[in-house]
């Protein structure tokens, strides 16, 4: 395979933009981008288009890509639409990657936006329902429940509220809560754990100008905020909003040509899907069996990995991907937290840009605001956030529910070459 290298990164800031379209947060994050890598639209060969929502919320349900690009001058290359619920911007990334990998193209673009903010709250929530198997929702949910309902775990009277998926929150909230009280049960993982998760992250996004919040959270305001199904508070929760992301790939010999490029190399793409493993059988999880290919792949294991941006809906979301990208072991990811290893300034800092709890999370954009966010570290360009003296990151972006796993899940490992 051809080496990969990622020389332009651009992204609007996450939030509630109302007056805004998808042409026009696509637009920022693209010549953001191509302002970041130097070079002209002209030299885009290809393009991926990650979108989920477009179509639910404004019946674009075609040539998503096409429309969004064309204002922009791009057109008459290959454009590829690309949809992978949550996972999408990963799944995009992937097939810029390999398109370069594979010696198709020198220089590709991958953008990714969507906008779930709406005034209708109902069809906010709604949305996300579209990522679990439409046809068998009440099966799904109800071997969550099953799994649960004899756990050895002291839940507050009147906590579980299960007519609520979908009407006053994600339906994706169920499915994080029961993982986490399957692995309180399981591991001694506690409230405040979660706690501590989200109150790092939401220090980590007070210095990120493109996160959707950046106010500061004590772990006590974490643990007070509004309920949304236990163990989960809101400050714990991804929020609704909108947004775009972007990033230009190339490949050596079009590196060559650049003058003043500051390349970040892919030692790993990997794009995997769920399978019908039992919900305790850790070692089966997709996001372990992906992350073992992406670290042959790179050539590396997780214990050269300076710092990890995670797909973190939830806090468990985090706590459990720690664990499954081999970061900490099985189990032990709720203590890995606590003892502030996965902080700024900590042995491995776990979403220095906050994550999708706090630097938001429009699902197309989610996972190449994190490759934004790696290349930016590994140029060591974050400022106030900046991880010191990184040189290999791991990104985790993972979509859709299907059984008791994601149903799709992009990994990408990423080198400082400088």
């Amino acid at each position: 395979m051809e080496d990969v290298y990622v020389i332009g990164v651009g992204m609007t800031r996450f939030g509630k933009f109302l007056d805004l379209g998808i042409k026009d947060l696509v637009a920022e994050s693209v010549k953001l981008c191509l302002a970041d890598a130097g070079i002209a639209i002209a030299d885009i060969q290809s393009a991926c288009f990650s979108n989920s929502m477009w179509g639910y919320f404004s019946n674009q349900e075609c040539i998503r890509g096409e429309v969004a690009l064309q204002p922009l001058g791009i057109g008459g290359i290959p454009i590829t639409n690309v949809e992978n619920a949550c996972a999408s911007g990963a799944t995009a990334f992937h097939h810029a990657w390999y398109g370069i990998a594979g010696g198709m193209y020198d220089c590709t673009l991958a953008v990714g936006a969507d906008k779930l903010y709406s005034e209708d709250r109902l069809k906010s929530f709604g949305a996300f329902m579209t990522g679990l198997d439409v046809e068998n929702v009440d099966a799904h949910f109800a071997a969550w429940r099953e799994t649960y309902k004899d756990l050895d775990l002291e839940i507050p009277e009147g906590a579980l509220n299960p007519d609520g998926a979908g009407e006053n929150r994600s339906a994706f909230m169920d499915v994080y809560a029961g993982m986490t009280r399957f692995h309180m049960a399981t591991y001694g993982t506690t409230q405040e754990q979660l706690a501590i998760i989200a109150s790092k992250n939401h220090f980590h996004s007070s210095m990120n100008p493109n996160a959707q919040f950046q106010k500061k959270m004590s772990v006590a305001e974490v643990l007070a905020g509004r309920p949304v199904i236990w163990p989960l508070t809101v400050p714990m929760c991804a929020p609704v909003g909108d947004g775009s992301a972007a990033t230009i790939l190339c490949s050596g010999s079009f590196l060559k040509r650049l003058t003043g490029a500051r390349p970040v190399r892919v030692r790993a793409s990997i794009l995997g899907s769920g399978t019908k493993r039992l919900i305790h059988e850790d070692r089966k999880d997709i996001s372990c069996v992906a992350a073992r290919k992406a670290y042959e792949m790179a050539g590396v294991g997780p214990e050269d990995i300076n710092l990890a941006e995670v797909h973190d809906a939830t806090a468990y979301g985090e706590l459990h991907q720690t664990e499954a990208l081999g970061l900490c072991p099985f189990g032990e990811g709720g203590k890995f937290a606590e003892s502030g290893a996965t902080t700024l300034g900590g042995r491995l800092p776990v979403n220095p840009s906050g994550g999708l709890e706090s630097r938001g999370h429009p699902i197309g954009a989610s996972g190449l605001s994190q490759i934004h966010e790696l290349v930016t570290q590994l140029r060591h360009e974050a400022g106030p956030r900046q991880v010191e003296n990184c040189r290999l990151g791991i990104t985790e972006n993972g979509g859709g529910n299907l059984g008791f796993e994601e149903a799709a899940i992009g990994i990408n490992i990423l080198e400082r070459i400088a």
